[in-house]
C-alpha cells in the first residue's frame, strides 16, 4: 500500500509530461496557422512552445521540491530517533546539546553524544564516525544502541567500551556482506573495512568524580569560573575499528565536576574548522569569551559558540560538528536519586535545546 502512494506522484507527472507534449505536438501538426512560414506564425508558434516548455520545467520544479521536502521529513525522523533530544536537566546536571552537517541542508551527520542516568552514575558519550551525512547514520545507530544498554549494564565503563566496539564490528561485518555478498567477510581494500570511531566515554559519580576513557577523541574542556583548560592530557586509546582494545582497560581519574563547573564536550570538526585564509577556530578563546559574564548556562555557551562558528567559518563547516555542554548544578555534592537507574526529568525553567540545522 506504502508503494502504490509513493509511486501515484511519479504516475501523474508523467501523465501530465506527456499530455504537455501532445498539446505541443497536436498543435505544430493540427492548427492551420502552425503550418503557414509567416512572420506572424512563426511568433505564435514559439510562443506557444515556450508555454509549454515552462509548464513542463515548472512542474519538474515543484515535483522536486516535494521530493526534498519528504526526503528532509524523513531525514528529521530518522535523526530524532537515533540521536534523541537531550533532557534539559539529568540527575542534577543540566545539559544542552546541537549538531551541524557538513552537507548543505543535510539533517544528519556522522557525530553523535548521548548521556544516561544509571546506578554507576550519569555516563556520557560524544563520537565521531568516519565520514560524515547519510552515509554515516547507520553507524551512529549502532553505537548509540549498543551504550544505551551498556550503560545500564555494564558496572565499569571499560565494560561499555568493549560492547561498543563489538557492536561495531558486527555493524562494519553486516554492511561488508551487504556490499559484498560474494564474500564471507569485510574486504580489506573496501571502504567498510577501514571505517573508524572515535569517541569519548565519560562517567560522573554522586559526587562529581570524573573518570574517562578517550579512543582518539578531543578532550572535553572543564569551564570553572573564567578559567578554560582540557579535562586531561592523558595519550587516547586507538580509535574504535582499525585494531583491537587493549586488554586492560581502566578509566582515567580526571578530578572532579565541582558545583558549578561545565564540561564541553564536542568533535574535531570544531577545532578543524578554517576561515578563507586558512586559520583554525580556537575553541578556548571562543569558550572564554562565552564564560565572560558570569553566570552562563550551558544553552547560552552552546548558542555562542556556534555563532562564533558559523562567523569564522561563513559559509559553513566542511565537517560535521557537534557540541554538548553540561554544567553541575547540584546543590549539595550527591546525585538527588543516587539508586536510580536512567533517571531523567524534565525542567520547565529550561528551554529544550534546537537542532542546528
Amino acid at each position: 500500500m506504502n508503494r502504490i502512494k509513493a509511486r501515484a506522484p511519479t504516475a501523474r507527472g508523467v501523465v501530465l509530461t506527456m499530455l504537455w507534449g501532445a498539446v505541443a505536438v497536436g498543435y505544430k501538426w493540427g492548427c492551420p496557422s502552425a503550418q503557414q512560414d509567416g512572420f506572424g506564425a512563426r511568433v505564435v508558434t514559439s510562443a506557444v512552445f515556450f508555454a509549454v516548455g515552462a509548464g513542463l520545467i515548472l512542474h519538474v520544479r515543484r515535483a522536486l521540491l516535494r521530493e526534498l521536502r519528504q526526503a528532509r521529513r524523513v531525514a528529521r525522523a530518522a535523526q530524532s530517533v537515533v540521536l534523541r533530544p537531550l533532557p534539559p536537566r539529568l540527575d542534577g546536571l543540566v545539559l544542552a546539546a546541537a549538531q551541524l552537517s557538513a552537507e548543505r541542508g543535510a539533517c544528519v551527520g556522522g557525530d553523535l553524544y548521548e548521556a544516561i542516568a544509571t546506578e554507576h552514575g550519569v555516563r556520557v558519550v560524544m563520537g565521531d564516525v568516519r565520514g560524515h551525512g547519510l552515509a554515516a547514520l547507520g553507524t551512529v545507530a549502532a553505537v548509540l544502541g549498543s551504550f544505551r544498554e551498556a550503560a545500564h549494564d555494564e558496572p565499569e565503563l571499560g565494560g561499555v567500551l568493549r560492547r561498543l566496539e563489538r557492536a561495531l564490528g558486527r555493524h562494519l561485518r553486516e554492511r561488508a556482506r551487504a556490499e559484498h555478498p560474494a564474500h564471507d567477510g569485510p574486504d580489506p581494500d573496501h571502504p567498510v573495512a577501514e571505517e573508524f570511531v572515535t569517541l569519548v566515554l565519560l562517567e560522573i559519580d554522586g559526587e562529581g568524580g570524573l573518570r574517562a576513557l578517550n579512543c582518539g577523541h578531543p578532550w572535553p574542556y572543564r569551564i570553572n569560573g573564567a578559567r578554560v583548560e582540557p579535562l586531561s592530557g592523558v595519550d587516547p586509546l586507538p580509535p574504535l575499528g582499525p585494531f583491537p582494545l587493549p586488554k586492560d582497560l581502566e578509566a582515567h581519574p580526571c578530578g572532579h565536576l565541582l558545583p558549578g563547573d561545565c564540561l564541553v564536550l564536542f568533535t574535531d570538526g570544531v577545532e578543524d574548522a578554517r576561515d578563507a585564509k586558512g586559520r583554525f577556530f580556537s575553541l578556548p578563546t571562543a569558550l572564554r569569551e562565552a564564560v565572560r559574564d558570569q553566570p552562563v548556562s550551558p544553552q547560552t555557551v552552546l548558542r555562542t559558540l556556534f555563532a562564533a562558528l558559523l562567523h569564522h567559518t561563513a559559509n559553513g563547516p566542511r565537517d560535521d560538528i557537534a557540541v554538548l555542554v553540561l554544567r553541575n548544578d547540584r546543590t549539595r555534592g550527591r546525585l538527588s536519586c543516587p539508586g536510580a537507574r536512567g533517571t531523567a526529568r524534565q525542567a520547565p525553567t529550561d528551554p529544550q535545546p534546537t537542532t542546528h540545522r
